[in-house]
């Protein structure tokens, strides 16, 4: 089986331009490709982790990927999927967070010898020349088909600032510079990105002509990556400080039932014929046992195997044994949370981290989902006696221990 038919078979291509091509670089290990990250935060996230993947997979190929840092993009923010203009970050910022990014991302990708390249984009679109952009850049772009564009599209009744509708512009920039510096003729990406990439891609071809042709190609991610990560505490995050082990085993043994065998798919290294075989054979009463697989193996690849085998070992004890581990995620209460070694439930499960707010809370506790050391909290008004500890749970599945 090549890459290419495994890539498939996976569920990660959904768009692609000038297929025979793609097939012939990829498969015969000659690809140079890139995947953008724009330093929007100090830590990548789950929606990060599919393109990680991807670019890990087709390391093992042969192929070299190019981590593109969004240094100079980050200035900007890129308008696709947003309802609303980005949070402009300033350049000390932008530079902390491509600090984290690269730490993490030499978890996935092997930079030595050459094998992987990290730039970042800075390097050179803060030193562009606004009138020479207009010049040499400018003519090979249609305002029509921009505006056209979904990314556009779907901002244009919110309102759209000049500033997010050079973006395409400077993304497209990026893969010419690319081409150019480091023969990079492959780039990919989520499908809110497929008008941006094509950006990219023509413009490469208008500027060099027909010899940039073939050896310019756009592939695109399918966009589950994007869908993913998304709870009602926030993002999850690949850095340990922002969401632990534990919370990160936990987002992966949770996920809908539906969703299970595509997440091994798209996200595991098991190989395709095994993860094919589960599909056919696993029943309902078996789905429990691929998600508990599902998330150690993706826990393993992002914290490493032991910090994967404590996560799995306290799921274990809490859902099915003992009801507490040491591995489960903890929370310390201050001595000014407590008023004679108590607290209110509503503060509680602020405080635990199992709801956002009070408000949140008190929904929690009326619709009877609020327990503390498996007794169900029914009063708003409750005082908890923490004494060393309590196992506070929000439904079946969130829960933390809770210590004076």
């Amino acid at each position: 089986m090549t890459i290419y038919e495994e890539l498939q078979r996976r569920g990660l291509l959904a768009q692609l331009t000038d297929e025979e091509e793609i097939k012939e670089l990829i498969n015969a290990g000659k690809a140079t490709f890139y995947i953008g990250f724009d330093p929007t935060a100090d830590s990548l996230h789950v929606g990060h982790f599919m393109a990680l993947c991807l670019m890990k997979r087709l390391q093992q190929a042969g192929n070299r990927p190019i981590a593109l840092l969004g240094g100079g993009t980050g200035m900007i923010g890129d308008p696709s999927g947003k309802t609303d203009m980005r949070k402009m970050l300033t350049k000390e910022d932008i530079d902390h967070n491509i600090e984290c990014f690269k730490k993490q991302m030499s978890r996935f990708i092997d930079f030595s010898d050459g094998k992987a390249l990290m730039v970042n984009n800075a390097d050179w679109i803060l030193d562009l020349n606004y009138i020479d952009v207009l010049r040499e850049i400018g003519p090979h772009f249609s305002v029509n088909r921009m505006l056209a564009a979904e990314c556009y599209k779907q901002r244009m009744e919110r309102g759209l600032s000049f500033l997010e509708f050079n973006y395409m512009i400077m993304q497209s920039y990026d893969f010419l510079m690319l081409y150019e510096k480091y023969g990079c003729n492959m780039q990919f990406g989520g499908d809110d990105q497929w008008s941006n990439m094509l950006g990219g891609t023509e413009l490469i071809r208008r500027k060099l002509g027909k010899d940039a042709y073939a050896m310019t190609i756009t592939l695109l991610l399918n966009s589950e990556g994007k869908k993913m990560g998304k709870t009602e505490k926030g993002a999850v995050w690949l850095d340990a400080e922002k969401t632990s082990p534990y919370e990160f085993f936990q987002y992966w043994r949770n996920v809908a039932d539906a969703d299970v065998m595509k997440c091994l798919k798209m996200l595991t290294f098991i190989p395709i014929e095994e993860i094919e075989e589960m599909e056919r054979t696993m029943n309902g009463s078996q789905l429990n046992k691929a998600k508990e697989i599902l998330a150690h193996e993706l826990t393993a690849l992002v914290h490493g195997k032991e910090e994967a085998d404590k996560a799995l070992e306290a799921a274990k004890s809490l859902f099915g044994g003992s009801g507490v581990s040491d591995n489960m995620p903890e929370v310390k209460l201050s001595p000014e949370d407590l008023t004679d070694g108590k607290i209110n439930i509503v503060d509680l499960l602020v405080k635990a981290g199992l709801c956002p707010s009070k408000r949140d809370a008190r929904t929690v506790i009326q619709q009877g989902g609020a327990t503390v050391d498996d007794r169900k909290i029914t009063a708003f008004d409750e005082m908890i006696e923490i004494g060393d500890f309590v196992v506070v749970k929000k439904g079946k599945k969130s829960l933390v221990k809770v210590c004076s």
